[in-house]
């Protein structure tokens, strides 16, 4: 039977500053570059081991014994490719502290069934779930009636994100009047998470509530944590700088839990740069598929059929803990195969109890506005029956300067034939948004010219939308 090969570096002081995986696969001459696992240790030492076969192939499924809240507030997702424990942190039992996470990767990585282990170890270990499924309910189906609240639009979303920050804040006060700088689970108040899907649709580039959504899930990940309320965040995402703008989540990515499934290059990159992942260390691509041999084929040659081939989804990074640079697997979660309907697996792994926690009441958070507006929402965050956001489309029924950049009110204040700087400065100071100066007015003009959104002066001193708006 095949075995480990394992070769034993000495390495310059700091470790390898730069690596190349395929150069190494090519001098061992391994053309399954899955097989071989490149992992540098403390001092000057790097270890390189040959698997006859990729040591993360086979998987178990997931049990809900891995999903059950340990006394160091973790549970287990999967296994190293070492076969280690991949332990993820709900709650730390020293600080207090409710959790701020998140989970990057590209579609088919796995993010959805990575969720899906979250919320069942969370009603598992008696944990209250707010959830925001952003894919019109179908990233995590199964999730309905397992958590306490349940949403699936934009709007929604901010609805409950306002909820729970004034939890939060109810919390401080609360807390603070009884002497008390932690949370303890329990006493009196349950463990709380927000838990939002597909979060790049509600923080990407011109969603309808981006800034405000932004600014709510940095205040959670701020002040929530110490009174038990935290918030994690599953997103598609090329770079850091389209959920929210640059510095929304950096802050609260670098002492949260942050999960790296398969990515891009410009993930990475600024990933590094935010210090996410130790600068000279390098992170082995994970293949879209295991064990691909990228060669030349031969003209006699047949290529195999995609569909033997292994998918990579569930193969992550975890960046924030003790392993960074080590490659690592979630357990398997739910049905291989695809299911006509809910996935029984997944509907076993919750179970038949109630879950715990009562729903946020949504209509509690609406603004005067919003409510003169006509603005509906379910009940206990059921879809609303008249949606108050056609999110295929991003528009909005009702004009709420309070909850739009700078960008759109412009777009919105603008008639076809243009407005001098001056009486757009005037519009957007009467619309109830935040107060524009000048200053602002003309970057934002200016980037907006740069985008197209805006056409280019054309002698005259008018602000005109371009004709494609």
């Amino acid at each position: 039977m095949p075995e480990v090969v394992e070769y034993v570096l000495r390495t310059p002081a700091g470790g390898v500053r730069r690596y190349d995986h395929e150069a190494l696969c090519d001098l061992l001459k391994i053309t399954d570059y899955s097989r071989v696992i490149f992992e540098q240790g403390a001092g000057r030492e790097a270890i390189v081991r040959v698997y006859p076969a990729n040591p993360l192939l086979a998987m178990r499924e997931i049990s809900v014994a891995d999903l059950l809240m340990d006394a160091g507030g973790r549970i287990t997702l999967g296994t190293y490719y070492d076969g280690s424990r991949l332990g993820f942190r709900l709650f730390d039992p020293r600080t207090g502290n409710a959790q701020r996470g998140a989970v990057f990767g590209t579609t088919g990585a796995g993010k959805s069934r990575l969720v899906q282990a979250l919320l069942v170890a969370c009603k598992r270990s008696g944990i209250v779930v707010h959830l925001a499924d952003l894919k019109r309910g179908q990233s995590v189906p199964e999730a309905a009636g397992q958590v306490a609240t349940r949403v699936t639009t934009q709007y929604e979303t901010i609805l409950m994100l306002r909820g729970l920050v004034a939890e939060a804040e109810r919390r401080m006060t609360v807390y603070a009047e009884m002497g008390r700088s932690g949370f303890v689970i329990g006493d009196p108040d349950p463990l709380v998470y927000a838990i939002i899907d597909e979060a790049n649709r509600l923080l990407e580039k011109d969603a309808p509530h981006r800034d405000e959504a932004a600014l709510l899930i940095k205040e959670l990940g701020r002040t929530g944590r110490s009174v038990g309320v935290g918030i994690i965040i599953a997103a598609q995402a090329a770079h850091l700088d389209e959920l929210g703008g640059s510095d929304t989540l950096r802050g609260m990515l670098k002492e949260g839990e942050v999960i790296l499934l398969r990515w891009s290059s410009a993930m990475m990159q600024q990933l590094v740069g935010d210090g996410l992942v130790p600068r000279g260390e390098a992170l082995q691509p994970i293949p879209k598929i295991i064990g691909e041999v990228r060669r030349v084929r031969r003209y006699n040659e047949t290529a195999p059929t995609a569909e033997e081939d292994p998918n990579s989804q569930g193969m992550l990074y975890h960046l924030t803990g003790r392993r960074p640079t080590s490659m690592a697997r979630t357990y398997l979660v739910g049905s291989i195969a695809a299911c006509t309907g809910y996935d029984p697996l997944i509907l076993a792994l919750y179970g038949g109890k109630t879950p715990p926690g009562t729903p946020i009441d949504l209509d509690a958070y609406m603004t005067a506005k919003e409510r003169a507006a006509g603005r509906q929402v379910g009940a206990g965050g059921a879809p609303a029956t008249a949606p108050a956001v056609d999110e295929l489309t991003m528009v909005e029924p009702e004009f709420d300067a309070a909850t739009m950049s700078t960008a759109q009110r412009i777009l919105a204040a603008l008639p076809p034939a243009g407005m001098t700087e001056l009486e757009l400065l005037a519009v957007l100071d009467a619309d109830g948004g935040r107060v524009v100066r000048r200053g602002t007015l003309r970057t934002t003009v200016s980037t907006m010219r740069g985008q197209g959104d805006l056409a280019r002066p054309d002698g005259t001193a008018r602000i005109v939308p371009a004709p494609h708006t």
